[in-house]
């Protein structure tokens, strides 16, 4: 019976092949390199990568935000009340946009 392992060089040594159930581990001080540019990012911001669109860093994907209204009519008869009414959900609308933004990490939380 032979051993196959389940990392090895063929191609005279010019390709590397991790095999199913094989691992490729970078230690600490070690570099991964795409043409000879390397790549920076930690493994967790790697793997944050491969749900983006489905899952935000904090939890599951944000609820779809309804639309702002932006058909105000002002007039004489437009109270400061529905002046207040209006602001007040157009702000919610932006912090609801500025916690999306957060939870993805481009830009930082207040």
């Amino acid at each position: 019976m032979s051993y196959q392992p389940k990392t090895y060089r063929k191609d005279g040594g010019d390709t590397s092949v991790v095999a199913s159930g094989g691992v490729l581990d970078i230690e600490s001080g070690g570099a991964l390199k795409l043409a000879g540019v390397a790549i920076t990012p930690t493994a967790a911001e790697i793997n944050k990568l491969a749900s983006v669109g489905a899952v935000v860093s904090s939890g599951t994907q944000q609820a779809h935000l309804a639309d702002a209204s932006v058909a105000h009519a002002l007039n004489t008869t437009f109270s400061d009340t529905e002046v207040e009414a209006a602001l007040d959900a157009l702000g919610g609308k932006i912090n609801s946009i500025l916690t999306a933004i957060e939870a993805f990490k481009i830009t930082a939380t207040s």
